[in-house]
């Protein structure tokens, strides 16, 4: 009996988005009269960051801190259209969207400011800072705070803009069934190390390398933590999680989230993490969708670094020490 290791490889690209009739997503953005901008979305934050994303995403567009943009998802009655925030579109179709809103929005805050500067809105430009200035004088400038003011109380305009993506939507070759799910792919390889016991077919994950392309990362602290948890996801879902019965029959199975199996801070892998920034043409600022690919690349890697070390293929998930020891003992009475 012995502990052997092994080494396995994955790699995977990952869809932005699903082509179900075209994926849409709308946004709204207004500003308030004293120059801060509400952005509407029935896009949801699962936790993800999508809400700071789109704040980032709206602020860069407009030319203003980020801290002077609200992120407002309301619901599904008072919001605009959204298909949802699933198969990692969220920054994607929401982050289009807010960039078209908020481009409108700041052609009319430019429109106001030239008024309040006589000058042609071409001519202007925004520091970033909450100040917009003549191109070539900054001396020449107007906060966007009194432009608010001005546009609200002096010229009866509306700070605003609308926003939509719509990926035209692709139907199936009739002959081949052919069809285009997506306008960009994210990509990713893992490389896991792996320690099994022959004896109990436990095993213990001792490195996990990702490599992660995933067009431009607008917040690349963000990305770090996500694709961090989702690799500690992955190892969850190829060794421990299950919903059906853990061994052999289902009185053995866990009734409550108390006994439900998964990694704890002793079981992390030595982790790292390498991200490829090639951005997507269609995308907001380059960005694609990295969202459940983090958790995928993971699991045929163990299974691959299972079979490396010990020459058994699993392919039921969770790969447990008895699903192992099957496979072992198997293999064992074949060679007999």
């Amino acid at each position: 009996m012995a502990l052997k290791r092994g080494r396995g490889v994955a790699a995977v690209n990952y869809p932005t988005g699903m082509n179900l009739g075209g994926d849409p997503t709308q946004a709204l953005v207004h500003s308030t009269p004293t120059g801060n901008f509400m952005v509407s979305l029935s896009s949801v934050d699962l936790g993800q960051g999508m809400k700071q994303v789109m704040t980032q995403i709206c602020a860069e567009t407009i030319g203003v801190p980020t801290d002077r943009v609200v992120i407002d998802t309301a619901d599904t009655d008072t919001g605009p259209h959204c298909m949802g925030t699933f198969a990692s579109r969220g920054t994607h179709r929401a982050g289009n969207a807010v960039v078209q809103a908020a481009m409108e929005a700041r052609q009319v805050m430019l429109e106001v400011a030239a008024e309040e500067l006589e000058t042609d809105a071409a001519d202007l430009d925004t520091d970033g800072q909450g100040n917009i200035h003549v191109k070539g004088a900054p001396q020449r400038s107007v906060s966007i705070f009194d432009t608010a003011l001005a546009a609200h109380f002096k010229h009866g305009r509306s700070i605003s803009g609308r926003g939509m993506f719509l990926v035209p939507r692709s139907y199936p070759d009739t002959e081949t069934g052919a069809m285009k799910p997506s306008t960009c792919y994210a990509h990713a390889c893992t490389v896991a190390e792996v320690e099994v016991d022959d004896e109990t077919g436990e095993v213990t994950v001792l490195s996990i390398k990702n490599v992660f392309e995933i067009g431009r990362a607008l917040n690349p602290k963000m990305v770090e933590q996500q694709l961090v948890g989702g690799s500690w996801m992955g190892i969850s879902h190829a060794l421990y999680e299950t919903t059906e019965p853990y061994y052999p029959s289902r009185e053995h199975g866990g009734r409550d989230f108390n006994q439900y199996v998964m990694p704890g801070p002793g079981d992390l892998a030595e982790t790292e993490i390498v991200v490829l920034e090639r951005p997507a043409a269609d995308g907001p600022y380059g960005a694609k969708g990295p969202g459940e690919m983090c958790a995928n690349p993971q699991i045929p890697a163990i299974a691959n670094a299972i079979f490396n070390a010990v020459g058994v293929r699993i392919d039921t998930l969770p790969i447990t020490p008895e699903r192992v020891l099957r496979a072992l003992r198997q293999n064992a009475g074949a060679a007999h």
